[in-house]
């Protein structure tokens, strides 16, 4: 089956993995307006169709500081344990009409306490509301498997906290954890210390590093801190010269270090210029461990269709090529190997192989 034949209704059947997908970046416009209604908070508009527009062209500035303000709102109204609930299980939900099986879900369990809930509450909250969804997916006949990363907000503070969360919390639910927010100016470094707590504790991790910041980003998260995975990555490629890898590619490459990518994301970033030009399909191509996520579905008006079908349209990608970041993804998920193994050998390839 080549890329011209691939529609969007055979995509959205095909089973998919997402590594990289944050909880507060992913409600329904719906949902916001109506929570928002309930906690009196302000939006720039009431209308769910003209919220996500203002969500998509707020994203679309080509400035990561102004991406990440965007939050402001979905936050606003993820602060008491309803809203919690019913983001979490809504979450679920979406991935699953999406075609998801398999999915880590971030967040940072410190920007929902502003009403009155515990870290610890916060956590065991939406564990349960991502429960609720699991169990009516599976009702449904569109089972799909949820993993939680903890993450902790490199511009402040409370990194360590967050990370004992995560070791706290590693048998219900949390699969790892991850740093968050401005990347530039803020190194993975800062934080050693909690990551040593992760490693010590058998708690694997992955950074985001190389999307606002280059190389040396990517160089800490790996060779000083120790992650197993990089969240983006897109900037790697400034060590390629000509298809030539220099000794930072070479290491991520050559120990199949998964990195997590966003190509809608990366756009409204100013990472990429164009899905067709996106690094994805260069470093795929060279025998990078990519993975395809969709990082923001609100904020980037995307869903996992959609960024496949992105790539099918203007990067020439195939059939065979999503079943490669699909199973990439659940080769380097936070699960054990054999649960994910079983994802592979029991879900995603033999449906595959209906498509081809």
């Amino acid at each position: 089956m080549t890329a011209t034949r691939v529609d969007a209704d055979v995509i959205r059947r095909l089973p998919k993995a997402v590594l990289h997908d944050h909880l507060d970046g992913g409600l329904r416009p719906a949902t916001v307006v109506e929570l928002a209604a309930t906690v009196g908070h302000t939006l720039p508009t009431t209308d769910p169709d003209e919220l996500a527009a203002w969500y998509y062209e707020a994203a679309n500035s080509g400035d990561l500081v102004r991406y990440i303000a965007t939050f402001e709102h979905t936050l606003a109204v993820m602060q008491n344990r309803e809203g919690l609930l019913r983001v979490a299980e809504e979450y679920v939900l979406d991935l699953a009409a999406d075609g998801v099986v398999y999915a880590e879900v971030r967040y940072a369990p410190e920007l929902n306490t502003q009403g009155g809930l515990t870290l610890s509450e916060v956590v065991e909250t939406v564990q349960e509301g991502l429960a609720v969804g699991m169990a009516k997916a599976a009702a449904a006949g569109t089972p799909v498997r949820v993993g939680t990363l903890l993450c902790g907000m490199r511009m402040f503070d409370r990194v360590r906290e967050a990370a004992e969360l995560a070791v706290t919390y590693r048998d219900a639910g949390v699969v790892g954890f991850d740093i968050a927010g401005a990347e530039d100016g803020f190194p993975p470094a800062d934080h050693l210390e909690a990551f040593e707590h992760l490693r010590r504790e058998s708690v694997p991790f992955t950074i985001h590093a190389g999307e606002a910041h280059g190389l040396p980003s990517i160089h800490q998260a790996l060779q000083v801190c120790g992650a197993q995975r990089i969240g983006h990555g897109v900037r790697l490629t400034e060590d390629i010269v000509d298809g030539k890898l220099g000794r930072l590619a070479s290491w991520v490459r050559d120990r199949r270090i998964a990195l997590e990518m966003c190509p809608t994301s990366n756009l409204q970033t100013g990472c990429a210029t164009s899905i067709a030009e996106h690094p994805i399909t260069a470093l795929k191509d060279l025998g990078f461990r990519v993975t395809l996520n969709t990082d923001n579905r609100l904020v980037s008006g995307t869903t996992m269709t959609r960024e496949m079908s992105l790539l099918v349209e203007e990067a020439g990608w195939t059939v065979e090529d999503l079943r490669t970041v699909t199973v990439n993804a659940l080769k380097s998920a936070f699960i054990p190997f054999d649960e994910r193994n079983a994802l592979i050998e029991d879900v995603v390839l033999p449906r595959y192989a209906a498509a081809l």
